[in-house]
């Protein structure tokens, strides 16, 4: 019994380690005084989140979409219609979102499905874009200007307000999508929907229709970008057009690929390092000779493009394959 718990935690200490330390976050901030690394760490676990999702169309399902954005933004201009209605109701509002995401992605989805390689990716993004326009038409929700929360959504009446009780509200989710991913992806659902992105006539051949599942994939993983959109909308208490755009769908990739496609932790690995990065060096004040912390400053974006580059070519499957590669040596 001993020797097979001792051989669980080796091959599962990565997860083990990376869930501790985000659990003890908050209370590290606590010591050091800065409430702020709460705040941003919760932005950092929902883009995680919303990454988890695309990756199981995007890693497992090679599905490259550019539209992932779209139902990001469903989900937080759903809590942000029914708050304005007087529905405070997480539940309420998780529900009515993962009803109408998952409607959405399974009609976007079927049309979507019958393309492939450029098309499917154009046509994923014109379905982002198509809605991006609609929401900044509808001057009730804000338009192009967004629209604030009054409070935050409140679970089974306890209200969310408190910044800790949030985070470790999101860290749960964060969990239970990755416990979810690795389940799936050791299935024989996850087993097929990885053989149809390797070759999906063969696939057909052997008898499994490839489109049910590859659709199952798809409206899967945008229901995982509909719960991070509810979460993001609580945690800014604002709905922004901004999150249809689909220059968060490219981001989500960026963290996907980053961190390590078809991997359970990478998105995780990649949203951490993307966005820690990102504000380390916008907000760099370190001493440079000739001006150099201003530079980096200005020109930041840059630098993360070099490390991004980098990485894609250092390591074949991102900070995820990087890690275990040290963990084995």
């Amino acid at each position: 019994m001993a020797e097979q718990l001792s051989s669980r935690i080796r091959r599962h200490w990565l997860p083990i380690v990376l869930l501790g330390l985000l659990a003890l976050l908050p209370v590290v901030a606590a010591l050091l005084g800065q409430s702020y690394y709460v705040t941003f760490a919760t932005r950092v676990l929902v883009l995680a989140i919303a990454a988890v999702g695309l990756n199981v169309a995007l890693g497992y399902g090679g599905m490259v979409s550019f539209g992932h954005a779209l139902y990001v933004g469903l989900g937080a201009y759903v809590v942000a219609a029914m708050s304005e209605a007087g529905i405070q109701s997480g539940l309420a509002h998780l529900g009515t979102a993962l009803a109408a995401g998952g409607l959405l992605a399974v009609l976007l989805g079927l049309v979507c499905l019958r393309t492939s390689g450029i098309a499917f990716i154009m046509i994923t993004l014109a379905f982002s874009q198509m809605f991006y326009y609609v929401i900044v038409s509808l001057k009730r929700y804000g338009g192009d200007d967004g629209m604030s929360l009054p409070a935050r959504s409140t679970l089974l009446g306890a209200s969310l307000d408190s910044p800790v009780a949030f985070y470790y509200l999101v860290f749960a989710v964060l969990a239970l999508a990755l416990l979810f991913v690795a389940s799936m992806a050791r299935s024989r659902f996850g087993w097929v929907v990885r053989g149809s992105k390797l070759n999906a006539r063969r696939m057909a051949a052997l008898g499994y229709p490839v489109l049910r599942y590859r659709l199952a994939a798809y409206v899967l993983s945008a229901l995982i970008c509909v719960v991070a959109g509810v979460l993001l909308a609580n945690l800014t208490r604002f709905a922004s057009p901004s999150y249809l755009q689909w220059s968060l769908s490219g981001e989500l990739i960026v963290m996907v690929v980053l961190g390590g496609m078809g991997t359970v932790l990478g998105p995780v690995f990649g949203a951490i390092a993307l966005l820690v990065l990102e504000e380390l060096l916008a907000n760099a004040h370190l001493p440079m000779p000739f001006g150099a912390d201003a530079m980096v400053r200005s020109h930041f974006m840059g630098l993360i493009g070099i490390f991004i580059v980098l990485m894609a070519m250092g390591t074949r499957h991102g900070l995820a394959g990087l890690a275990n590669r040290k963990a084995a040596s």
